[in-house]
């Protein structure tokens, strides 16, 4: 057919990729925003910006992301992470939230100061269990979720109370790093003023726990 195809894409890729390790943070500009995630481009230390990668949903922020163009949009520069290449595929995953610290928080007491700070009345810290205690909106969904991952057996609300402030209005929910009382291990919700403290019984270290808790959070919209 005396023809030649020429991938100007795969040239690039060749050339940069083999500059592009794990664990390496890069400056980029968002390309493009999808439900999924965002595309961006990486900017190399000559300036320009030769490859494009993919930050998941999941990777963006440690808060609970209801839609991502409320936090990135098209133009913006953002400070990325690679954590995974897959050079056959020519793919380069990202991630910004890693380059943030894991808001671990340590227990209800961490979340709401008992330093004056909290409303003083007899609802502001109460101790009870699931079955008294109405989950956060949304927060049900998830429980269910939770109990169809593999290793993790029993969830439930063992306290609450109620901040000052209204820190944010959508659901919240982190991994704390209290040590844990044998197999339990303590979660923590907020949604406006409300807190709730939930115990996980199940064999999972911490990572597995947080590995679960981000497919939980893909799943349930």
């Amino acid at each position: 057919m005396k023809k030649l195809v020429f991938s100007e894409k795969d040239a690039v890729w060749n050339k940069y990729s083999s500059r592009v390790n794990v664990e390496d943070i890069f400056v980029g500009r968002v390309a493009s925003v999808e439900d999924y995630g965002a595309f961006i481009h990486l900017r190399f230390p000559d300036g320009l910006y030769h490859l494009t990668g993919l930050v998941h949903v999941s990777e963006v922020s440690w808060d609970l992301i209801q839609d991502i163009r409320d936090i990135l949009n098209e133009g913006d520069e953002v400070r990325v992470k690679v954590i995974k290449i897959d050079r056959e595929k020519s793919r380069i995953t990202l991630s910004i939230k890693q380059l943030e610290e894991d808001p671990l928080l340590e227990t209800l007491e961490k979340v709401i100061p008992q330093d004056g700070s909290v409303i003083s009345d007899s609802s502001s810290m109460s101790s009870s269990n699931s079955n008294t205690i109405e989950p956060l909106p949304g927060l049900g969904a998830i429980f269910e979720e939770l109990l169809q991952e593999d290793g993790i057996d029993d969830v439930r609300i063992t306290r609450q109370g109620f901040e000052k402030r209204v820190v944010s209005q959508d659901l919240q929910l982190w991994l704390s790093n209290a040590p844990p009382s044998g197999k339990k291990f303590t979660l923590l919700a907020r949604a406006g003023r409300q807190v709730q403290e939930i115990q996980l019984s199940t064999f999972l270290d911490q990572e597995g726990i947080k590995k679960a808790l981000q497919r939980v959070l893909e799943r349930v919209p």
